[in-house]
């Protein structure tokens, strides 16, 4: 059984692919129109339930995606809508996966100057982790 707090990386997940929705609204340009090759940007939102996240947004083509976090089952699906004429419109199952081990890695393609483990080697030298020894002797 998971502690509780296990499940807060899915919804950090979540808000994070929200964060990269709004990242990618610009402040309209009003001197020069926007580019030809560029679609036009739009926002993306998200919500959420006690099990279910999902996030919107546009991909580079200009079609709509959908992500679906399952917080409880720890799996992602990912769905692209595209509009147009009824030739062209329609709904595609682009990927899913289970999280679960993902959700348990220290890191993996992670640059960050401190590393997980070299930063919680840190916290324990200075003494900024809780003491967890009594409770793991039970």
């Amino acid at each position: 059984m998971r502690s509780p707090g296990s499940q807060g990386w899915l919804i950090v997940a979540g808000f994070c692919l929200a964060a990269l929705g709004f990242a990618r609204q610009t402040k309209p340009n009003t001197q020069s129109p926007a580019p030809a090759l560029l679609p036009p940007a739009a926002g993306g939102n998200a919500d959420s339930n006690n099990r279910m996240i999902a996030v919107t947004g546009t991909d580079i083509t200009g079609s709509s995606i959908l992500y679906l976090v399952d917080t409880v089952g720890n799996h992602l699906a990912v769905y692209q809508a595209t509009g147009g004429g009824e030739t062209t419109q329609g709904l595609k199952f682009v990927g899913a996966r289970n999280i679960d081990l993902d959700l348990q890695l220290d890191g993996w393609n992670d640059n960050s100057t401190w590393t997980y483990k070299k930063l919680r080697a840190k916290f324990e030298a200075d003494g900024l982790l809780p003491d967890t020894s009594e409770a793991n002797a039970r």
